[in-house]
């Protein structure tokens, strides 16, 4: 099937599940291929090497920790034990009451917020179950992007046959947004701020493999014998209420590509 009629038959789709004609023409600025919706190739065989490097420490008070994780860190402790080795577990030496209140995929770096009491964890838990925390990412990605901002609005699932990965299905996925804007262009490259305005796992980097343009790096959804060190995705700054005041913060830690 040509491009064209591929758009033609997604737009079909798309509208039977709740897009307007309007909506698809706003979000066709990074166009999204349908024969990119589910990557069929399986996940590559990976060992679990995580950095020696120490947890860089930005904020603390007697209620949460405010770090910046290193790329190739688990977050929280995985199923095989030679897994255990994460940020929660490495936390957990210097603060035995540090709780992950949300995650970052082990290949993405970036700012988190720690939770150290209950009340915290509560009330950080419910922000982020609520959307009421606010998250920006920096990520260089393969091509030039067309446009300069833009909304990609593609339901996610699980993908049961090629489990962890993700994939756009209209009949059984979960509504995922993701808001981008073209912060430089480079030589085939193109870095984007991007806002999710969800938080489905793999979101970011289903959408932008989707729209053409998967993560420079990453080994699941883009080109996997590009040689790059790391995958190119760093959270550089997150907003929400403090436990203790209920009043907004913002932190942020520099993108190190």
């Amino acid at each position: 099937m040509a491009v064209a009629d591929r758009l033609l038959d997604f737009g079909k789709k798309a509208r039977e599940f709740g897009w307007t004609e309007i909506q698809f023409a706003v979000k066709r600025a990074m166009t999204p291929d349908p024969e990119l919706f589910r990557d069929t190739r399986l996940p590559p065989v990976m060992v679990y090497a995580p950095p020696a490097d120490p947890i860089e420490l930005i904020y603390r008070d007697e209620s949460i920790l405010i770090v910046d994780k290193p790329e190739g860190l688990l977050s929280v402790p995985a199923k095989f034990a030679a897994q255990n080795d994460c940020l929660a577990s490495r936390l957990h030496i210097d603060f035995p009451t540090a709780t992950i209140v949300h995650r970052l995929d082990m290949d993405t770096s970036g700012i988190m917020v720690v939770s150290l009491t209950d009340q915290a964890k509560r009330h950080l838990g419910r922000q982020f179950e609520q959307k009421r925390a606010q998250k920006t990412y920096v990520a260089l990605v393969e091509g030039i992007v067309s446009g300069d901002e833009g909304e990609i609005d593609l339901p996610l699932t699980s993908d049961k046959d090629n489990l962890p990965k993700q994939m756009v299905c209209f009949e059984t996925g979960r509504p995922s947004q993701t808001k981008w804007r073209v912060l430089e262009r480079l030589n085939n490259m193109t870095r984007l701020e991007l806002t999710p305005l969800t938080g489905r796992t793999h979101q970011l980097r289903v959408h932008l493999k989707v729209c053409g343009h998967p993560i420079v790096g990453d080994r699941f959804y883009g080109a996997r014998d590009a040689g790059e060190p790391r995958m190119m995705l760093h959270a550089n700054w997150l907003k929400f209420r403090l436990p203790t005041t209920n009043q907004f913060v913002e932190f942020s830690c520099p993108c190190p590509f």
